[in-house]
């Protein structure tokens, strides 16, 4: 036993000699196999300029000069049976360097006289060698490609079958004959994948592509068979089980057209992740999954301004509130690719800052991350944070959101959203932090529910502090709406609904909402947040409202579910505070911005700083009000400080006293009872929070 280590040091020794020699013999065999093609090139181009064969000694003058632009290029460390596109490339490249090499040596040979042969001859020979060595590494891509076929035959393909609810799926080992929609270079990138690894359990039998230049052209041997409007044809002749959706930049409406004509077909459908779903450099790839609801309302790529948020980012000091959430985690991601000097991650909910710091830690190792696990209601430890850190800008993402909590609960919904605000610009202003962006949400935009009214408060605080600081840093909000896959948002909810087998629920059948991804809606506050101006809000362009109802149903079809057959979607009735369509202006707001063409700006009408202070005092005091009487408080509170403030009647409405005889006189608040009176008469409300 005590000779063991030993022995192992031996075999490990000999191993690794092997290895050499192994190797030595493989580098001797690829310069014997490239000097042999360059002797047979020489004599191929000597016999055909010169009408003779050329004399040994010229013969070995090439080939010396051949393999040593061989040894300078590394042609031999090339692994032949993966010789690709870079490959091919570098013996091409070597093919010139030996041709102007050859040239300009026998421009300057007439007084050193060496014997260069004339050009006609040499460039010649420099094509012919470099193609017999193209063909030499073909040749090995096609003995192995030969091979691994032969030991991994192409599995039996199930062709389609009708299964309305479970699809089609490959079983005992047999696979899926497969369309690839889409014959640009995902398409390519999925072919090969789909050929090199049988576990997918693919065989690609043909593409689609509304590209005319490309009907009847072949791409790695597959045809491509037509337009996308002959699909249901294509799946029939070519009795194709699958189809993949390789286009990764398609908008969401085009997905959403495919994937109805597909699930009708009875196919099974799946595709490749969108290109806006890898941060900074990460590479795209072509990972196949099922088909999804986030691909349904896919939108075009944002395309930011990169450099100017670059110039504003890197090497700065970078702080987020509420980083563990939807939407403060996602911009904790997508910072880190503008490198900062330092990241600081705040939040109250210590599992979500964990998960998030283990994910940068992986993503970006070099990153200098920093936690605080403090709330933003308490001023002494915010105050603490900031001033240990200095950060140059501040992002401020934390808040609660859920819509009927907050109609239970207003008392949370002021304590975060307005003082847990204020004390995050009062924590910022006492260390001169550059930017300011406060996040809020469309429903501030004739606010129903606590939290609207909570964060259109909030803009004003925000509003002030650019006001009383105009330079002294930058202070900006950025209003969206719902944000797919966001904590307690609808999608999540149905997901759960479906997986337990229904029923889906909705509040109304035309109720609609705005959607965007996390990462557009990230990418768009930093374009905006970096580059508007002060004192400003700015509305990102969420494109157009979306059924609630469509999406359930189109969730339900993409689970293999015919609603009203496999699972029910029921109507429950509204939640308070909810409305059945989200506003993301006044009419007095919209207006285009040049900070993106996807932002908008708007300015709120400032308030006189002294009864702003006043009324937040009042509704301070109305938190230490007992049941009841406390709720009543924090409404009128509420109207004071925001007029157009329409209360849910089955939330915090509820507290209200009709008819309120101190509004009479106010044209203005006349309005306001007005409104009221519509939003009792009629169902216009949300189902769920965003």
């Amino acid at each position: 036993m005590a000779h063991e280590p030993e022995s192992l040091y031996l075999r490990v020794g000999a191993q690794f000699r092997v290895a050499c020699t192994r190797s030595g013999v493989r580098q001797a065999v690829k310069l014997m196999l490239d000097a042999g093609a360059a002797g047979i090139a020489w004599m191929a181009a000597y016999s055909l300029v010169r009408g003779i064969l050329p004399s040994p000694v010229s013969t070995l003058s090439w080939v010396a000069f051949v393999m040593a632009m061989n040894v300078a290029f590394q042609h031999t460390r090339q692994l032949y049976r993966f010789t690709g596109f870079d490959e091919v490339r570098s013996l091409l490249l070597s093919m010139v360097a030996m041709g102007v090499i050859a040239v300009v040596g026998f421009a300057v040979d007439s007084p050193l006289k060496l014997g260069i042969e004339d050009p006609e001859i040499t460039l010649t020979a420099s094509l012919i060698t470099s193609s017999l060595w193209v063909l030499v590494r073909a040749g090995a891509v096609d003995f192995y490609r030969h091979r691994f076929t032969k030991n991994h035959p192409d599995r039996p393909t199930v062709e389609r079958r009708k299964q309305p609810r479970m699809g089609t799926v490959a079983a005992n080992g047999l696979a899926l004959r497969t369309l690839i929609m889409g014959a640009g270079q995902a398409g390519a990138l999925l072919c090969s994948e789909l050929r090199a690894n049988p576990d997918l359990k693919s065989r690609v039998v043909g593409f689609v592509d509304d590209s005319l230049e490309k009907q009847g052209a072949r791409i790695q041997g597959i045809p491509v068979l037509g337009h996308s409007m002959l699909l249901p044809t294509l799946i029939r002749e070519t009795h194709a089980a699958q189809v993949i959706l390789a286009m990764p930049s398609a908008p969401g409406t085009r997905i959403r057209e495919l994937a109805r004509v597909l699930h009708a077909e009875g196919v099974q459908v799946k595709t490749l992740p969108s290109m806006e779903s890898f941060l900074g450099n990460n590479a795209w790839k072509p990972q196949l999954r099922d088909i999804a609801i986030e691909d349904l309302l896919r939108r075009a790529p944002v395309q930011l301004d990169q450099e100017s948020i670059r110039q504003n980012l890197e090497g700065s000091v970078v702080l987020i509130t509420g980083a563990g959430g939807s939407i403060g985690s996602e911009l904790a991601r997508q910072v880190a690719t503008f490198q900062p000097s330092r990241l600081v991650l705040l939040g109250c909910g210590e599992n979500s800052l964990w998960e998030i710091e283990r994910e940068l830690h992986r993503l970006f190792p070099l990153l200098p991350l920093e936690l605080e696990l403090c709330d933003i209601r308490n001023p002494i430890r915010l105050k603490q944070a900031f001033e240990a850190w200095r950060p140059d800008f501040v992002f401020h993402a934390a808040a609660h959101k859920h819509v009927p909590f907050l109609e239970r609960h207003p008392e949370e919904g002021i304590e975060n959203n307005i003082f847990g605000t204020l004390n995050v610009l009062r924590a910022a202003r006492s260390i001169h932090t550059r930017r300011f962006v406060n996040i809020s949400t469309d429903k501030a935009v004739n606010p129903t529910s606590v939290l609207g009214v909570t964060k259109r408060i909030g803009e004003y605080l925000v509003l002030q502090a650019a006001e009383e600081n105009p330079l002294d840093g930058q202070y900006v909000s950025v209003r969206f709406g719902n944000v797919l896959g966001s904590r307690g948002s609808v999608i999540p909810i149905f997901k759960d609904q479906i997986r337990l087998g229904g029923p889906i629920t909705i509040t109304d059948p035309n109720m609609t909402r705005y959607f965007m991804t996390i990462p557009e809606a990230s990418q768009l506050v930093l374009q905006a947040g970096m580059l508007g101006k002060t004192g400003k809000v700015f509305v990102l362009d969420m494109g157009e409202p979306v059924r609630i109802l469509e999406l359930a149903t189109d969730m339900a079809r993409l689970s293999g579910l015919t609603p009203g057959y496999d699972i029910e979607i029921e109507c429950t009735g509204v939640r308070p505070g909810e409305k059945l369509y989200e506003e993301l202006f006044t009419d007095q707001e919209r207006s285009r911005s040049d900070v993106h063409a996807k932002v908008f700006e708007t300015s709120l009408e400032p308030r006189n700083p002294a009864v702003l202070e006043s009324q937040l005092r009042a509704l301070r005091s109305a938190l230490m009000l007992p049941q009841g009487s406390r709720q009543k408080a924090i409404l009128q509170g509420f109207l004071e400080l925001l007029p157009t403030y329409s209360p849910s009647p089955t939330g915090l409405g509820a507290y209200a006293e009709w008819p309120r005889p101190e509004l009479e006189p106010s044209p203005q608040r006349v309005g306001v009872d007005a409104r009221r009176v519509g939003l009792l008469s009629a169902s216009t409300y949300a189902h769920h929070p965003s």
